[in-house]
């Protein structure tokens, strides 16, 4: 992202260092959210519940249309601006580089506590234990278990509907479907999803009592909201 002198001047004003997404770190970790103590643990690959969701992919991949499979891959992406198509078009990261910055860190946050997870549990996904899966997503050999597309689209719809609370329920219905597309996708179980969703809840409760999310917090919601004009 290239930042104007106004806009660089304006996050030094809220005590903001501009960074890239890449650059960006964490507010919290597993050390903080240890989510091999909340979560259970996957089901066996040989299990019914297993075989059972492979067979509901199997389903959705003999189904699914070139409308499905362009939104699958389009929410490929991990970012908050997938939450445009909600908020409209003046959420765009060039009107927003305070919140731009501040979400960086909330989008690294959930990786920074998910990935460690997956680690532990070494859940195959769907394609490595069928062949017959074909994803039409960017293939991954990470676990499966909890969904990070699922986990930190959550927890931007928490964040997101805590500043702007006119659109939670869409924000919501669009976290749904932004976790749904991970299994269109052919790259998730359902189940993966449904661990990804209380992940996030649980790390959005552990950060807003995060200091240094508070302290980003305010000024990112003030600078949203007035770019929605609310």
């Amino acid at each position: 992202m290239r930042l104007t002198f106004a806009a660089l001047a304006l996050l030094a004003s809220l005590g903001f260092t501009a960074v890239h997404a890449a650059d960006a770190q964490p507010f919290i970790t597993a050390k903080d959210v240890d989510l091999t103590r909340f979560l259970p643990t996957p089901p066996a690959n040989d299990s019914a519940q297993t075989k059972a969701e492979i067979a509901e992919l199997l389903t959705i991949q003999s189904s699914r249309t070139p409308a499905m499979e362009a939104a699958a891959k389009a929410d490929a992406v991990e970012n908050v601006w997938r939450f445009a198509d909600v908020l409209g078009p003046r959420f765009n990261e060039a009107a927003l580089p305070a919140f731009s910055t501040f979400f960086a860190r909330v989008v690294e946050t959930e990786g920074a506590v998910v990935d460690p997870a997956k680690d532990y549990w070494k859940r195959p996904r769907p394609h490595m234990l069928n062949k017959d899966i074909k994803p039409v997503v960017k293939l991954s050999t990470s676990g499966a278990w909890p969904s990070g597309h699922a986990s930190v689209g959550y927890l931007m719809a928490t964040v997101l509907a805590s500043m702007v609370p006119e659109q939670r329920d869409a924000l919501f219905a669009r976290a749904a479907a932004y976790a749904e597309n991970r299994i269109i996708g052919g790259i998730h179980y359902r189940s993966d999803t449904v661990m990804g969703r209380t992940a996030g809840a649980l790390i959005a409760q552990r950060l807003f009592l995060d200091a240094g999310f508070q302290a980003g917090y305010g000024p990112a919601r003030a600078e949203l909201r007035a770019a929605l004009g609310l």
